[in-house]
């Protein structure tokens, strides 16, 4: 399950992570971001204990979502040790975010 991530604790979760972290911005009434949502759902259950990730609902939570210069949705921001590395804006096919994670692990 992908955590829900809230600018109350992304700087912990995401920027203080370990871990590679994937988070998608999405927000509820976006269809494109509907579709993605049970991809994200895959990978955070393929990925457990190797990355994290979450989702971002932009509506509720725009601190982070502007200072990471998200203007559209679905955008997915790839994170490793607090930096952003990858960006993917709109839906694309599940291996356009697992091969950035898979990079991050090699």
């Amino acid at each position: 399950m992908a955590l829900e991530i809230t600018d109350a604790n992304f700087e912990e979760v995401v920027l203080g992570s370990d871990k590679p972290v994937l988070v998608d911005f999405w927000a509820a009434w976006c269809g494109p971001c509907r579709m993605l949502g049970p991809v994200v759902e895959q990978i955070s259950e393929e990925y457990q204990g190797k990355a994290v990730v979450g989702k971002l609902d932009v509506d509720a939570n725009q601190k982070f979502a502007a200072q990471f210069g998200v203007r559209n949705i679905p955008t997915v921001l790839v994170f490793q040790n607090g930096e952003l590395v990858g960006r993917q804006v709109g839906v694309a096919p599940k291996t356009a975010y697992t091969e950035v994670i898979d990079k991050l692990l090699a």
